[in-house]
Order: C-alpha cells, then structure tokens, then sequence
C-alpha cells in the first residue's frame, strides 16, 4: 500500500511539474504575442556554403543583460545551449562563447545540412534570429560540342555547351576571340534537385575565322573562371594573285614574259590552270604548273590572261591583261617640237623615254661638230703664226732712215753720210752707223 501511495505521489508530482511546464512555456508564448518586441539586439547573417566545406553560425547580441543564448538546427533541435552541446554531432564546434555571441562551425557541409538555423535569445520576452544556410554544389566540367567539326565559309554551324549538376543552376555566356555572342539556354531539373544547363550558339563562319577560338564560359557562385574552348575549323575556297616575275617594266616587242600564279586555300587548291580569254593562249607558250612564260612577244598576244584555281569549296581566279608596246628604236626624232609636243600629252611613259633619248643624241652629235670646228679653227691659227714667223726671221736686216735717202751710190759709209740730203753742214749732227 505504501508503495502505491509512494507512486502515486510520485506520479502526481511528475504531472504537477510537467503542467507547470507546460503553464510556464504557454505564458512566455502569450506574453510575446501580447507584448511584441520594440527592438530586436540578437543579430545572425545568412551563410552561403560550398559542399564540403565549413559553415560558419554567428549569434550576436547588443548591449546583452547576461540572457541566455542558444542555438537551433532547423528541427528545432538545440545544437548549442550557451557553451554546451547537446547534440551529438561532432562536425559542430564552439568558435567562441561571451555574453555578446555564440559562434559555431559546421564542417563537411552537405546539402542535408541546409535550411534555416534559430538563434535564441532567453528574455522577457523572448527573441529569435535566423540563419540560412545554403549549400552551393558546383557544376561539373562543361561539355562543348559542335555539330560539325570542319566547317565550309559561307555556312552555319551550331555549338552545344553543358553544364551539369549544380546548385544553384549556372548561367553559360559565350565568346568569339575578344567579342561576346549571344546563345539560348534551357535549365532542367533533375531527380536529386540539381540543376543541368544546356547552351546552344548558332553562327555563320566566314575564312577569317578559322582557328578562332569559341570559348563558354559557366558563372556559378560556387566556382570562378570555369570554361571549355573549342577552335573552328574553317574550309575556304583558293585567294588567287598573279605575279609578273619579268620583265619589270612596260613590255615590248621581242621581250620575254613570265607569270607566277599564287593560289591558297583551305584545303590546298589541287589543279592551277591558265587561259586566254576570248582566245587560245599561244602555242609556244610553256606553262609549268603555276608559272606561265611567253618569248618573243609581239602585238598578237594582247589580251587577259586568267589563272584559275580550285578545291573541294569552289573556284577563284585572278586576270592579267598583257599590252604589248614597239620595240625601242636608237634614231632619234628630227623634229624638236615633236618631242615637246609628246612630253606634254598623255602619252604612255615609255614614248616620252624615246622622245628624251632622241633629244640626247641631237645634243650628243651637236657637241661633237662645235668640237670639230673648233680644231680647225685653231689649226689654222697655228699655220698663220707659223708663217708669219718665217716671213720676219727673213727681212730682219733690212733698215732705212731718212738721213740716208739717196746715198746707195756712196762707196763707204762716210760718203753716203756727206752726200745726203741736207748737205756737209749737218755731218755732225746726224751721223748715223749701222753695225
């Protein structure tokens, strides 16, 4: 009997505390919803997460009367009661514990872990902060693919980039070189709430593009610079150039000419061939895979000369049109004003170069005739002086004075001086000898 009374004591006595519980959790419950609370002082921040990795929960509180902190996992489930762990989950340690915060980290966080988090604050009454953790799952390496791996210019192709299993989805954006495209997108959900994203580019190729890279790039907060690349590969039909490989100049008569046809393309053009059009090219023109060479030229060859080049894309070709001029002639142009009459004109160039050849061999021939005159005339010179020498060197003795004008008869020189004229009476004055 007494141990009845004993458990029925103490079963009423469990009952009693329980209803008091109960009373007590019904009050505070009605108190704060009769009595809101005016200004919140417990702070938590929301955590945003990679898988694997460590979270961080922070409760804080400002200007705290040494109330209890506490934090709930989001089964309401206390994780922390001031510095003492109830729940036996070892990846949540105590950071740091103070009147001011209660900070805990959770390691090795998978996406079970993610939900909201309950900070509470023991006041009359009391407050709660949340904390949202979300865990972030990165994508899988991008999967680009393209719907043809050789494309031909001119043509459209399609580029497919995936990305798969993230969370949140990712977004694809694409590049050319330096210049971004746009492409469309669809996002799938699949059976474990992860997201797969799918991007598709649609462009036209032209030649410049071959071996430009297309790169797709996934933005995810979860990972940074994520990328896959891949290089167009482009077909082009031949670029055709012809080269003059001589002569150098304007082209003449009796000349010989050689063309050299420049053909690239993608692939390598497989067949070079040279025509005449509107006529046959000569028949002893020799053409040596792309080179093309012609002798003795005259005025029948004139015309355009073409190469053709081909591949598997298409044709190209590029024209040369050959204008044969006369053959240079050394006689020079009689007429001055001839020539100046042609310099002035429109004249093609390798005229006015005979014209300017014809004026140098006139002034050529025109010096060596003054040069020839003058020779004789200085021959001439010489032969006067010459006998102008001899005549002197002759008649160097021959001397008469007026004194002795009618004495030749004299026998001596003393008579010739008497008998002339002027009498004896000035022998003394105007005696003269002559040694």
């Amino acid at each position: 009997m007494k141990q009845v009374s004993n458990m029925a004591n103490t079963s009423n006595g469990s009952l009693a505390t329980l209803l008091l519980l109960f009373t007590i959790s019904a009050a505070i419950h009605t108190g704060a919803a009769q009595f809101p609370v005016q200004s919140q002082n417990l702070i938590a921040d929301n955590v945003s997460v990679v898988e694997g990795e460590t979270a961080t929960i922070s409760c804080r509180v400002k200007n705290n009367d040494d109330s209890v902190i506490q934090l709930l996992n989001p089964n309401r489930q206390t994780i922390y009661f001031k510095d003492v762990r109830p729940l036996k989950d070892a990846r949540f340690q105590l950071v740091n514990f103070s009147d001011n915060e209660l900070r805990v980290s959770l390691s090795n966080v998978s996406l079970s872990d993610e939900g909201r988090y309950v900070c509470q604050l023991y006041t009359d009454p009391p407050q709660e902060a949340y904390a949202d953790i979300t865990v972030l799952i990165p994508p899988g390496n991008p999967i680009i693919e393209s719907r043809e791996d050789i494309v031909s210019e001119g043509n459209e192709t399609e580029i497919t980039c995936t990305s798969m299993g993230s969370k949140p989805a990712a977004t694809i954006r694409w590049m050319k070189g330096d210049k971004e495209l746009k492409g469309k997108s669809k996002v799938e959900t699949t059976y474990d709430k992860m997201f797969t994203v799918t991007s598709w580019l649609r462009l036209t190729v032209t030649r410049e593009d071959d071996g430009v890279p297309v790169v797709c790039i996934v933005d995810h907060p979860a990972v940074k610079d994520f990328q896959a690349q891949k290089y167009l590969e482009v077909q082009y039909k031949p670029e055709v150039k012809i080269v003059v490989e001589f002569p150098s100049g304007p082209i003449r008569e009796g000349e010989n000419l050689e063309l050299t046809c420049q053909a690239k393309g993608k692939p390598e053009p497989q067949q070079v061939n040279w025509v005449r059009v509107e006529d046959d090219v000569p028949s002893h023109a020799v053409i040596t895979g792309s080179d093309l060479f012609i002798e003795n030229l005259n005025k029948s060859y004139n015309g355009t000369y073409r190469c053709v080049a081909s591949n598997s894309v298409g044709e190209a070709y590029d024209d040369y049109i050959l204008f044969v001029r006369d053959a240079l002639t050394t006689t020079p142009k009689p007429k001055t004003t001839t020539t100046t009459t042609i310099s002035a004109t429109t004249s093609p160039p390798d005229i006015i170069q005979d014209s300017q050849a014809g004026t140098e061999a006139q002034r050529s021939l025109d010096h060596a005739v003054i040069g020839g005159v003058v020779a004789v005339v200085v021959f001439a010179m010489l032969c006067l002086l010459i006998v102008l020498g001899r005549y002197f060197a002759r008649h160097k003795g021959t001397y008469f004075t007026h004194e002795a004008k009618g004495a030749d008869d004299a026998a001596d020189a003393d008579t010739a001086i008497i008998n002339a004229e002027g009498g004896h009476n000035n022998s003394d004055e105007k005696k003269e000898y002559y040694i």
